[in-house]
Order: structure tokens, then C-alpha cells, then sequence
């Protein structure tokens, strides 16, 4: 081997060396003339992805597709409402042992001999199954009433005081969607329900009497209580007529004449709801109530009221569907 040789071959072994580590910085230059450009491989690794593949798949949040199941609302839900009734008119009347007197007041009179009133009412319920109890109780100082002996011989006035406490409890079952402040226009409830109704009615009355040819009787104070349960049937609906505002109406009756000569009542109500919260309504309706109980007997016990007028209430609602889902509109 020659001395030109010798030398070239050290060159070609640091050569081959040198040139593999630097031949990705070559392709960096500018293509040949002529040729078609190549993308680079730091134009590959800067290229973003789709949008819709940007997240990992164990944090992406994709929007819910067109008919997916929306989430499951909770099993338990329940409602608690406090209300006041103002009864425009109250008609009535009270009979111990034969003796009875008529009244007729307007709500001024009322408020005037009311001494305390208190009334709620809830549910609860899982799925559609539930309980629900109504609570009202009014006591009433004396009132004049209109006093009518038998077969009308003598008319006067009377005292007459009144303490009520009327208290339903009843199992329910639900047709629609669940009960809350917020939903759909056109969704509705309907819910039948069944139970017990509990009578508490304490009464009394007292009286002094005009007779016949100016005699006057004198008649002592008489009381009277009873306590009693009568069986209860009723329904009531909603239906939502904006995302906020709901109209609902409620219906019911129990005693079927099962406790007494004459046993019966009811209540029959209608009105408008209005979201003032996303768990909070305000309700305003028209109201009546009618409790007819008499024993039948000769020296006859018994009382009537009939009651219509205004209730406001308001009504909160606890484990609702999802508010989302409430008030979700088509795309």
C-alpha cells in the first residue's frame, strides 16, 4: 500500500462518522431545484390534532349525543310547603244536642276572632311511590251567629266558638314527571292518591232566647268535641306552561257518610305556580273547603263549614331532576 493510500483512509473512516449524525440537519435545506418539496418531520410533529381527539380519552368532555339516556335523578325527592288560607266567605253551622246556630262572615270577621292558625303541607317518595300528609288548624274566638229554635218558633243571636284541625296523610303514586320549580314547557304530573283523614272539632255555644210572646229563655253555654277519621280519595296535576311558571289544581273527598248520619268532605283548589328560585315556588290559588258531620239523633251534635277563598303558599323542592335536564331545549 502506497503513502497516498495510507492517508486516505483514516479520512474516509472520520468521514463516516461525522456525516451520519449530521445528515438530518442536510434535509433542513432548501429542496433542490426541480423537485417536488418534501414535508419535514418538524412539520409533522407541530401539525395540531382535531379538536374532538384534543382531550385524553379519561378527561374528554364530550357533548351528550342526540338521544342519549340524560342522567339518572336521584331515587328520593320530596316537597315541604307552607301556606295561609284567607277565606273571602265562611259559611256554617253549629248544632249541640238540638240546639243550632247559623253564621255567615267575611274574611274581616274572621280575622277579627281568629286567636291562631297554622297549616303545611309535604311529601316524600321514591321512584314514583310516596306518602304525603296535609295540615291545617284554625281556632276562632266567639262569633254572633243566628240562632233558630225548631220549627222556626224563635230567632235570636248566639256566641259561637270554633276550633278545627283537619290532618290527611296518604300514599301517592306518580303518572309524569317528577314534581319540581323548574321544567319543560308541557311536562306534567298526575298523582291519585289514597288514605285517612283525621277530624279534630271542638265547638260552643252560647245563647240567650226570645220565645214566644216576648218570654225569654235563658240557655247556658253548651260544648261539644269529637274526634274522628274518615276514608280520603283525591288527585292532583301540574302541568309547566313556561320553563318557570306551572299550573296545578288538587281535588279530593273522604267520609262517604261512614262516621255519622251526615260524614263528608272535601277540597277543591286551582291555581298558579311561579319559580322564584331553582328549588323555591310561590303559589297563588283559589280555594274551597266544605266538612259537613251531624250524628243524627234526636238531641242532635254536629257542625258545617263551607269555606272558598284565597291561599298563598310557598313550596320548595328537594332531589328533583337535574336542573340541566329540567330545563333542556331541543338543538
Amino acid at each position: 500500500m502506497n503513502e497516498s493510500t495510507s492517508r486516505l483512509v483514516p479520512v474516509l473512516a472520520g468521514l463516516a462518522v461525522v456525516l451520519p449524525p449530521l445528515w438530518p440537519a442536510a434535509s433542513l435545506a432548501g429542496p433542490v431545484r426541480g423537485s417536488a418539496p418534501e414535508a419535514t418531520w418538524i412539520g409533522q410533529e407541530l401539525r395540531l390534532p382535531r379538536p374532538e381527539l384534543a382531550a385524553a380519552p379519561e378527561t374528554a368532555q364530550a357533548a351528550p349525543v342526540p338521544g342519549e339516556t340524560a342522567p339518572a335523578a336521584p331515587p328520593w325527592s320530596g316537597t315541604v310547603e307552607v301556606y295561609g288560607f284567607a277565606p273571602l266567605r265562611t259559611t256554617g253551622t253549629t248544632t249541640i244536642r238540638g240546639l243550632e246556630a247559623e253564621v255567615d262572615q267575611d274574611l274581616g270577621q274572621i280575622l277579627d276572632i281568629l286567636r291562631f292558625a297554622a297549616s303545611a303541607r309535604g311529601s316524600i317518595e321514591k321512584d314514583r311511590v310516596g306518602l304525603q300528609a296535609d295540615l291545617w288548624y284554625t281556632s276562632l274566638g266567639d262569633s254572633a251567629g243566628r240562632l233558630v229554635g225548631p220549627r222556626q218558633l224563635f230567632t235570636t243571636t248566639a256566641d259561637v266558638g270554633q276550633t278545627l284541625g283537619i290532618y290527611d296523610v296518604a300514599l301517592r303514586y306518580r303518572f309524569g314527571e317528577r314534581e319540581s320549580a323548574i321544567g319543560k314547557p308541557g311536562s306534567y304530573s298526575v298523582i291519585p292518591y289514597a288514605g285517612i283523614r283525621l277530624i279534630d272539632g271542638r265547638l260552643n255555644l252560647a245563647a240567650s232566647l226570645d220565645g214566644p210572646f216576648g218570654r225569654t229563655l235563658l240557655e247556658p253555654t253548651r260544648n261539644f268535641q269529637r274526634t274522628w277519621v274518615q276514608p280520603l280519595v283525591g288527585t292532583q296535576a301540574t302541568v309547566f306552561l313556561s320553563p318557570r311558571l306551572r299550573a296545578f289544581a288538587r281535588g279530593d273527598i273522604g267520609g262517604f257518610g261512614l262516621g255519622g248520619q251526615q260524614d263528608l268532605s272535601g277540597n277543591a283548589q286551582v291555581g298558579l305556580g311561579y319559580a322564584i328560585g331553582d328549588n323555591t315556588d310561590l303559589n297563588l290559588s283559589w280555594r274551597y273547603m266544605g266538612l259537613k258531620w251531624n250524628n243524627g239523633d234526636q238531641q242532635a251534635n254536629g257542625f258545617s263549614v263551607n269555606m272558598n277563598g284565597i291561599e298563598v303558599g310557598v313550596k320548595f323542592f328537594f332531589g328533583g331532576a337535574p336542573r340541566g335536564t329540567a330545563v333542556a331545549t331541543a338543538p
